[in-house]
């Protein structure tokens, strides 16, 4: 609750007057400075009742005060109406401009000094903000003063350690003085760039680009005769006791399974390994990958060439340009481990059960786009 201003006798019936001559209640007040409305009404029912006496009365006596006034002395007296004037000038002296120009920093420091010999809430009223805006910026600048404090202690750390430490090892210093969490260090360090500069992470990379081919198959899964448009794909073997890989690659005449290779390590000898299965392929044969490393390298490319075989590549991170032999890898796994439950047996329990299922699919597993049909008898009975 904001303090209660004192008005003079002559304010309260220079008001009374104003009224009485027909001013509005608006204009009176903002020519008298006058806070509250109720005010101005309070001192017209005063007028009415014949109780102008009751103009003399002190703050916070409008229930208890009798006849007259009640200050102690003519001294006490001048004070209040002292008070009251200096109120009037004293602000607007310091600011010349007021209400929503009122600059954050300037209305912070204003009160502070002012706060000595007036009260905050009327400082406030005659810069025309809330008390209570006084104390959110007091404190907003108190925070952003911190903040600073912080960011300038982060850097003079990295500035003396020649930018040798992390943001883990900065914050370690901090902890010795301050509380702070290290995501807001790191923040700091990387909006002023003081990150380590000792080490800088590099990306290991499985093998360096050869080449990388053009999208030529460009979803266009539908081929006209066998050995005219192949794909291969790598897929992860988690259900053994150490981690194995299947490479295959899949015709996309009938969706069979014309190589593979089962093998705990990916590189590019086993995907050579994989190629090395396919029969003779007819000139302008396309096989299409994905961009991973085994298939840019050059040893796989220069194999490529001489096969007479035409690379395509699905654009970067979009698996969907190679649908057909995501779909028969997620085919594999949900329709053998997943249904099986088989999360954890052993090495030899996975091999087989991928041969027999390549083998369950090729030969049994029918497929409505073949006429209901496996792929390898569509195969025999087309050609």
């Amino acid at each position: 609750m904001g303090t209660r201003v004192s008005y003079p006798a002559e304010i309260k019936m220079k008001a009374v007057e104003m009224r009485l001559a027909g001013i509005p209640v608006k204009e009176v007040m903002n020519e008298l400075n006058i806070r509250h409305r109720a005010q101005l009404k309070t001192w017209m029912k005063w007028y009415k009742n014949d109780e102008i006496h009751r103009f003399e009365q002190p703050v916070g006596k409008q229930y208890s005060y009798g006849k007259g006034p009640e200050y102690e002395n003519e001294t006490a007296k001048l004070q209040a109406e002292n008070r009251y004037l200096k109120q009037q000038i004293e602000v607007p002296k310091k600011v010349q401009r007021i209400g929503e120009e009122v600059v954050r920093e300037i209305a912070v420091d204003l009160v502070d000094e002012l706060k000595a010999g007036m009260p905050i809430g009327e400082i406030c009223r005659h810069l025309d903000i809330p008390r209570s805006t006084y104390y959110r910026w007091r404190r907003q600048n108190q925070l952003e003063a911190s903040r600073q404090a912080i960011e300038r202690k982060i850097g003079t750390l990295c500035r003396d350690n020649k930018f040798r430490y992390g943001y883990r090892k900065i914050t370690a210093l901090l902890n010795q003085d301050i509380p702070i969490n290290h995501k807001a260090v790191q923040r700091v360090m990387q909006k002023y760039g003081w990150q380590c500069r000792v080490k800088v992470k590099k990306r290991r990379q499985t093998g360096q680009p050869y080449h990388i081919a053009d999208n030529l198959l460009k979803r266009d899964f539908q081929a006209d005769q066998p050995l005219q448009k192949l794909v291969t794909d790598i897929t992860y073997l988690p259900f053994g006791q150490k981690q194995l890989y299947l490479s295959s690659i899949q015709d996309l005449f009938n969706g069979e399974i014309i190589a593979y290779s089962i093998g705990d390590c990916q590189d590019t000898d086993f995907v050579l390994d994989t190629m090395a299965q396919l029969p003779p392929l007819p000139k302008g044969c396309l096989l299409h990958s994905d961009q991973g490393s085994v298939y840019t390298s050059y040893a796989y490319q220069q194999a490529i060439k001489e096969k007479g075989i035409t690379m395509s590549m699905s654009r970067k991170g979009t698996p969907a340009d190679n649908a057909s032999i995501e779909s028969f890898h997620a085919s594999l796994k949900s329709e053998t481990f997943y249904l099986d439950e088989l999360r954890n047996t052993t090495t030899a329990i996975v091999e087989q059960t991928v041969e027999n299922y390549i083998h369950y699919y090729n030969h049994i597993r029918i497929q409505a786009k073949l006429n209901n049909q496996p792929p390898v008898q569509y195969r025999k009975l087309a050609v």
